[in-house]
């Protein structure tokens, strides 16, 4: 017992450190950034690429908040951008898709840099990936006539605080509540490596993860993430990699999964408030993720060694 605890307690202090000293010099940095305007030049930029997706231009302040801070500071304003337009529940499904794609990238693609993936082809997967579905479902949308009603907001935001002491107390509660999790996460993974349970669960969903090029080694890590996200299964993923308990490929493909389909739940639910379709946020973002990954595994096995130190993964993690 004493050998399970002290274990335990080595795996949590590992997977927050890591994590922490990830995310708390980001949020810092992108706050500071924040500060500056530096958000308000980002919109201007994404605003073109809105229309590109059928969306008001406005609604580029709403992706670029998202995409540097989190999903919760762009439902905020989303919830002041749409009240000077009038959208429809497809080009509100359309804002989701980017914003369940490209959200908190400084601190998310830092992880999965850390967990062995190159910088750039997490951005180019995660704001291509969220591009590319936009406009199918957009063209989709628009030719069959499908959701083109006006959207109701199903949420209203609370009063906040701006300033500086109420946001550093509200990235702290965040801070704690994560280490809560990553605690009660590893005491559950172990006690399910005990039982028995992590094998039964990698047996009974190979056949989707062969289909998608996971092997079993990444089952457990992949569910987390897919689950809850990338920064719980991200920081997992970072831990086993460097104890070289999982090999390079399925870094990657599980990685690369995530990316695209992580937190399925919270995220999925945060954006039903703002009106989206459960079909478009939830169904076509797993359809979409599933084809994607099925092709890229499969792509990749095909590529010589050059390509992944040079594109794809860093040379810290060692082939499998």
């Amino acid at each position: 017992m004493k050998t399970f605890f002290r274990e335990l307690a080595e795996e949590i202090w590992d997977v927050s450190y890591t994590l922490f000293k990830l995310m708390i010099p980001t949020i810092i940095a992108v706050k500071i950034f924040e500060s500056l305007g530096f958000l308000d030049y980002f919109a201007l930029v994404l605003g073109p690429i809105m229309q590109w997706v059928g969306l008001p231009e406005s609604m580029g302040i709403v992706w670029a908040t998202t995409i540097l801070t989190n999903i919760y500071a762009g439902m905020l304003v989303f919830f002041y951008a749409q009240q000077a337009e009038t959208m429809t529940v497809a080009q509100v499904t359309v804002l989701c898709i980017l914003m369940l794609f490209a959200h908190g990238l400084p601190v998310e693609a830092r992880i999965a840099q850390q967990a062995g993936i190159r910088l750039r082809f997490t951005l180019l997967l995660r704001v291509g990936g969220g591009l590319v579905l936009a406009w199918i479902l957009n063209k989709l949308y628009l030719e069959f006539d499908y959701l083109q009603e006006v959207n109701q907001l199903a949420w209203q935001p609370e009063p906040t605080d701006p300033s500086l002491i109420s946001w550093i107390k509200g990235q702290v509660e965040s801070l704690i509540m994560i280490q809560v999790i990553i605690a009660g996460l590893l005491f559950a993974l172990k006690i399910l490596k005990m039982v028995g349970i992590e094998k039964l669960m990698g047996y009974m969903l190979s056949p989707l993860l062969r289909m998608l090029g996971i092997s079993r080694q990444a089952t457990t890590i992949t569910i987390v993430g897919f689950t809850l996200g990338i920064s719980f299964g991200g920081g997992l993923l970072i831990n086993e990699a460097r104890q070289g308990h999982v090999s390079r490929r399925d870094i990657f493909a599980s990685m690369s999964l995530l990316a695209l389909c992580h937190s399925m739940i919270e995220d999925t639910i945060l954006m039903l408030l703002l009106g989206a379709d459960f079909a478009g946020i939830f169904w076509a973002r797993i359809i979409f993720s599933f084809i994607v990954i099925a092709i890229l595994t499969r792509v990749m096995d095909l590529l010589p060694a050059r390509v992944w130190d040079k594109h794809l993964t860093n040379k810290h993690i060692q082939p499998g």
